[in-house]
């Protein structure tokens, strides 16, 4: 489909959350996007975001951790950050870049055994569902979670 939106969703790490997003994203809309993710200091794929995004069958195994340098110069329709680190330093896109952040909890940062590490990538990826939904119900009017959406 030629006319697919271009959506590059940001993270620190580029091993959880934003790792997630990218499969989640193309599977509620992967006709209507073409959906990638980086970090702004990649790091590898966590293992607890796999399992939990298999958990409600999406396969995210293949994927891997990308900086946003790989990105540069590249237009995008959207940029996503899904936390306040990237949003920070995320690089300056072209003026017709709609920004969109995101805060979410780093289920990276969980301490505790796996079943409660697990917990926290199960709570943080269903809470990216549910802003993805939105987004993808209509861009244009899309919610911020916790701060705010901007244009560059």
């Amino acid at each position: 489909m030629k006319n697919r939106k271009r959506v590059l969703i940001l993270c620190t790490g580029n091993s959880a959350r934003s790792q997630m997003a990218e499969g989640l994203l193309r599977n509620l809309a992967g006709d209507r996007f073409e959906v990638e993710s980086a970090g702004v200091a990649p790091t590898r794929v966590r293992s607890e975001a796999v399992t939990a995004m298999r958990e409600i069958g999406i396969d995210i195994s293949q994927q891997r951790s990308k900086s946003v340098d790989e990105f540069t110069g590249q237009p995008f329709d959207y940029v996503i950050t899904v936390c306040d680190n990237a949003n920070e330093q995320c690089p300056v896109f072209p003026a017709n870049t709609k920004r969109i952040h995101w805060s979410f909890e780093d289920p990276a940062a969980a301490e505790g055994d796996e079943a409660a590490r697990l917990a926290v990538f199960r709570r943080v990826r269903d809470e990216i569902l549910e802003h993805l939904q939105r987004f993808c119900t209509d861009p244009a009017t899309c919610k911020p979670h916790t701060s705010h959406l901007t244009n560059i």
